[in-house]
């Protein structure tokens, strides 16, 4: 870690003892988290780094909210206050907060049982119905889409990466907050990215899958450019990274949804159907529909949902994978290769939900 935590002035701040020992998280993506025990306790102390988040005023709203959802009973870690009275601490022009540490493990949909799966599912309604009652909203408006460099919900989301801003994928550039990605700037997002794969050296078997996914994409996109999806279903306050490595489990249950930092205003069941995907899809691509069923039923219930606004949710995520390439945007542009171990199975999935668009939408609305 380039930046060390100023522990001292730290820990007097929230009256929280002296460091024993500090540990780097090193599954973060954006922000930075360590490891804290002192002479009081157990912690995990969050930097909030990630330039896009880590505005003080933002992060102590995502704190209230936290703790507004605890009060209602929904498995949240909020934060400490200090001694100021404030959850965030601004030291040296940094942004920090001290959570109560939470014994847990990241479970993805591949180790949940079926009715652990309707249990998440029924979580995330639980999310979304808690919020509605103790977020605005008067004014409220859906936040602005993140572009193609890169993290949006499962964003660096990236999918696979703990603590990471939103496990998922980012829309292509040239996006419609109506309509969502435009074909024609994918394609010429095509056609930069291959430019790209051919000047590669030494080229290696990721430049060969990338190179075949972009030719399949391009000729998927060719086949079903009419198909963009009309203007987004009903807007409401949403976690903004709900995936495996923001969710805690203990003894098979939930024990806390962490990383709030994307909470903003979203089409609520774009973001169920963006976190089934990233739980239940399967090494070779494909979704486990048994799981996402039982999943999408539970969520339905508890976040009144009706199965048309999930139908709809799922023609417009479809449509955002099928313009994805997040992952090879790092990769190429820049430089960053830690997305790489998800990419095969994230492309396959595109290519293997438009063959199987009817039954997807069955799962999720049936």
């Amino acid at each position: 870690m380039s930046h060390a935590p100023p522990l001292g002035a730290l820990l007097r701040q929230y009256a929280a003892g002296s460091a024993l020992t500090c540990d780097p998280v090193e599954q973060g993506l954006l922000n930075r988290g360590y490891r804290l025990r002192t002479t009081r306790g157990r912690y995990f102390l969050k930097h909030h780094f990630d330039p896009e988040t880590a505005d003080p005023a933002a992060i102590a709203r995502q704190h209230r909210a936290t703790q507004r959802l605890a009060d209602l009973g929904v498995p949240v870690a909020p934060p400490l206050t200090g001694t100021d009275g404030r959850t965030v601490a601004v030291i040296g022009g940094h942004a920090y907060a001290l959570h109560p540490w939470i014994d847990g493990r990241h479970r993805h949909g591949g180790q949940l049982t079926t009715r652990q799966c309707a249990r998440l599912g029924a979580l995330l309604g639980v999310v979304h119905a808690s919020l509605e009652r103790v977020m605005p909203t008067q004014g409220r408006t859906p936040a602005r889409p993140t572009d193609a460099t890169g993290a949006t919900e499962g964003s660096a989301r990236a999918e696979g990466s703990a603590r990471a801003g939103t496990g998922g994928s980012a829309a292509a550039e040239g996006v419609d907050p109506a309509r969502g990605a435009d074909p024609a700037d994918t394609f010429a997002l095509i056609d930069r990215l291959l430019a790209r794969v051919r000047r590669h050296r030494p080229h290696d078997a990721f430049d060969e899958l990338a190179r075949h996914r972009l030719l399949e994409r391009r000729a998927l996109l060719e086949r079903h450019a009419d198909r963009r999806p009309p203007q987004g279903g009903s807007v409401g306050w949403v976690h903004g990274d709900f995936h495996p490595f923001n969710l805690l489990y203990r003894d098979g249950e939930p024990a806390a949804i962490v990383d709030w930092d994307r909470l903003g205003v979203h089409p609520r069941a774009e973001e169920a159907v963006r976190a089934a995907v990233i739980f239940f899809v399967r090494p070779v691509g494909a979704l486990d529909l048994a799981k996402v069923r039982a999943y999408a039923r539970a969520y339905r219930r508890t976040a009144g949902a009706g199965p048309a606004e999930l139908a709809a949710a799922v023609h417009r995520v479809w449509w955002e994978r099928l313009n994805d390439f997040w992952m090879l945007r790092w990769h190429y542009e820049r430089g960053d290769t830690r997305a790489d171990p998800q990419f095969p199975a994230a492309s396959a999935l595109a290519v293997w939900w438009t063959r199987e668009y009817d039954t997807v939408c069955e799962a999720f609305a049936g």
